[in-house]
């Protein structure tokens, strides 16, 4: 599939999505709410704990205002195509009606990965935005074009190494019916994301590295914003990023050949 067919395929699930969710607008005021308050508690929690000191393992208030910029726009991604799809992809699995998905003339995997859209977890996203130029414009950060760069690099990949993890999580499915528990605990260690990695214990700042990789697609990209990539790193994390996308599709490619459905 070509770059043009899937960002036309993907244009065409968004346009999908927006028609199925406008039929419930009160989903839209619904996530405002939550987001929200789900920004509130974060903002308040920082408040408390700056409150009694001026830094955190070396980052101040703007800084970790910023990374929490990061966790939410990189959520709302997430939860606006991501998990929906692999949700529905999991239920196919169970269903045995994948079939319908391997026999259009574009590539499976493509498929499964966008066709469910959460339109309105796109309030995340833009909170995201907002919180990120707001920590910028009250920490007088100017971004050079290093800056700039890393951070959109930092970003890409580290929704790389996230659409991986999960679609390697989400094809255990093949083998495993019940697997949606996964999917929960790795949401509930993506919540970890809201503070830098290096202030956890060692243990568990490699768990969150290299384990469930969320350090590279929350503290990394902030790290770029407020100053303090460096340039190994960000090779690593696309290196990583690479090194995911590759296995994640073998991986697929191999639990396809497992797959038994209603044609079988």
């Amino acid at each position: 599939m070509g770059l043009m067919q899937l960002f036309r395929l993907l244009g065409t699930f968004f346009r999908i999505g927006i028609l199925n969710e406008t039929v419930y607008r009160a989903n839209f005021f619904m996530q405002i709410l939550q987001a929200l308050i789900s920004l509130g508690s974060a903002l308040i929690l920082l408040q408390t704990i700056f409150s009694y000191t001026t830094t955190l393992d070396g980052w101040n208030a703007t800084e970790l205002l910023a990374l929490v910029g990061v966790y939410f726009l990189m959520g709302g991604v997430m939860n606006c195509v991501l998990q929906p799809s692999m949700n529905r992809f999991m239920g196919d699995v169970r269903d045995g009606t994948l079939d319908y998905t391997l026999l259009k003339p574009a590539d499976a995997q493509i498929l499964v990965s966008v066709r469910e859209v959460e339109i309105w977890r796109l309030v995340d996203v833009a909170l995201g935005i907002v919180v990120i130029m707001v920590a910028l414009f009250e920490g007088g950060v100017k971004l050079n074009l290093w800056d700039v760069v890393s951070f959109l690099v930092a970003l890409v990949a580290g929704g790389m190494i996230i659409y991986s993890f999960i679609l390697i999580l989400s094809t255990l499915v093949f083998w495993y019916n019940k697997i949606e528990n996964i999917l929960v605990i790795f949401q509930s260690m993506y919540e970890a994301g809201r503070w830098p990695v290096t202030i956890y214990p060692g243990w568990l700042r490699m768990t969150l590295t290299f384990l469930v990789p969320i350090a590279f697609a929350i503290t990394v990209p902030a790290q770029a914003l407020t100053g303090r990539l460096v340039w190994p790193i960000l090779l690593g994390a696309i290196a990583l990023a690479l090194t995911l996308v590759a296995v994640s599709r073998l991986f697929w490619r191999f639990g396809i050949r497992h797959y038994t459905g209603a044609s079988a």
